[in-house]
């Protein structure tokens, strides 16, 4: 049995706040669950990423619980978040504009060599 997770969010748009619940809180359950999670930020998921984006952002209209908060409850449980390369070229983003909870960058092959080599499952958002 698989007991890490990798979560890559590559079609969820941040414009739409409702796609977003589901894979971060997800990893939260996973997470809390004692597997290994990782969330791949690409595409333009990859905004997420960057300091401020999140925090305007909420799943569903009124709530008071942004988009970073369910970040950081799902790092809190031990989820780790990536940013994809392209992504600081696409949204000009610099390392250092990145929020705390991303544990860093991430290329196509890291994804490529968990998925092939590793013990890992992949949901795919």
């Amino acid at each position: 049995m698989a007991k890490k997770l990798i979560i890559v969010m590559a079609n969820t748009d941040p414009r739409n706040g409702e796609e977003l619940g589901a894979p971060i809180f997800q990893a939260s359950v996973a997470a809390a669950m004692d597997y290994e999670v990782e969330v791949i930020c690409t595409a333009t998921s990859g905004r997420l990423m960057k300091k401020g984006v999140a925090e305007k952002l909420v799943v569903k209209e009124g709530s008071p619980k942004t988009v970073y908060d369910f970040i950081k409850d799902a790092h809190e449980a031990g989820a780790k978040f990536y940013c994809c390369s392209p992504n600081l070229d696409l949204f000009d983003m610099k390392v250092e504009d990145l929020i705390p909870e991303c544990s860093g960058i991430v290329g196509g092959a890291h994804l490529i060599e968990e998925v092939m080599e590793g013990d890992s499952k992949v949901l795919t958002y």
